[in-house]
């Protein structure tokens, strides 16, 4: 897996962990698949639209490039 991705997948869960929110909370919040966010979180999904990256980012109130680095 590639640096960014893994990078993508380790951020995501920490933050989401971080505010204590569900996959399917931060799902719901984002309003975004569920699967979406458990796909981007195992690393299968390595190329998440800019859209969902700005969703979810929100949703966890952050901005898009502390969720990707």
């Amino acid at each position: 897996m590639p640096k960014q991705e893994y990078s993508l997948a380790k951020n995501l869960k920490r933050l989401r962990e971080k505010r204590g929110l569900s996959q399917d909370r931060l799902a719901k919040l984002a309003d975004v698949a569920n699967n979406t966010i458990i796909k981007i979180e195992q690393g299968e999904n390595i190329n998440p639209t800019l859209d969902t990256l700005k969703k979810v980012a929100k949703a966890l109130k952050v901005s898009v490039d502390d969720l990707i680095k």
